[in-house]
């Protein structure tokens, strides 16, 4: 069974959607990101996995479910963040984000089967999903992380694997984001807290 990957940054204000403001203040983008890492976290703990585990730079809060093992995030770049989180694994992994609140466990449930990676794009030109087989730090380590063209580059580090692709979905980066996000997933926290926040109708 997959080992599920969440790496996150905790919700404190002026550290986590900074792109949100304006025009949301800090503390608004801060209850947003946790209310998006809260949806994400349920997700995963309502996927079957052979283990559950949040790769987290800062401090777990009450937005954390039972079932998750911790790790902190080691230094360095992005792509050795990534990196490091696939090498605690010993067997086949997946990894997410905190920024798409919209996924669901259908989508993460993933069979390695007749497959080496999975990978997930995300709209903005990034990826949402990376998933191992036999998981390589050197897969990730040296990829242009936060690009319009880090999808790309990391799709290309997959070659000479079988690769099955997962739908793209759009992640949280921008006010047009959240809105656009609150509307595929309106019974979620993130929405609800959209709402809350800015009255963005659901």
């Amino acid at each position: 069974m997959t080992t599920l990957l969440v790496i996150a940054k905790e919700p404190r204000p002026g550290r986590v959607k900074t792109r949100l403001t304006p025009p949301f203040t800090p503390e608004q983008a801060a209850a947003l990101a946790e209310a998006s890492l809260a949806d994400t976290l349920d997700v995963v703990a309502r996927t079957p996995a052979r283990r559950r585990v949040l790769v987290l730079e800062g401090a777990p809060g009450p937005w954390l479910p039972p079932g998750f093992e911790v790790v902190r995030q080691c230094a360095g770049g992005l792509d050795e963040r990534l990196a490091a989180a696939f090498a605690g694994c010993d067997g086949p992994a997946l990894l997410i984000g905190m920024d798409t609140p919209q996924v669901t466990p259908e989508l993460l449930t993933v069979d390695f089967a007749d497959c080496e990676a999975y990978f997930g794009p995300a709209e903005d030109g990034g990826f949402w999903a990376l998933g191992l087989a036999e998981p390589d730090p050197s897969r990730l380590r040296g990829v242009p992380m936060s690009t319009p063209g880090t999808g790309a580059a990391q799709r290309a580090r997959l070659t000479g694997l079988r690769v099955r692709d997962l739908p793209p979905l759009r992640d949280v980066d921008t006010a047009s984001d959240a809105e656009l996000v609150a509307r595929e997933a309106p019974h979620g926290r993130f929405a609800t807290e959209l709402t809350r926040i800015a009255g963005v109708p659901r």
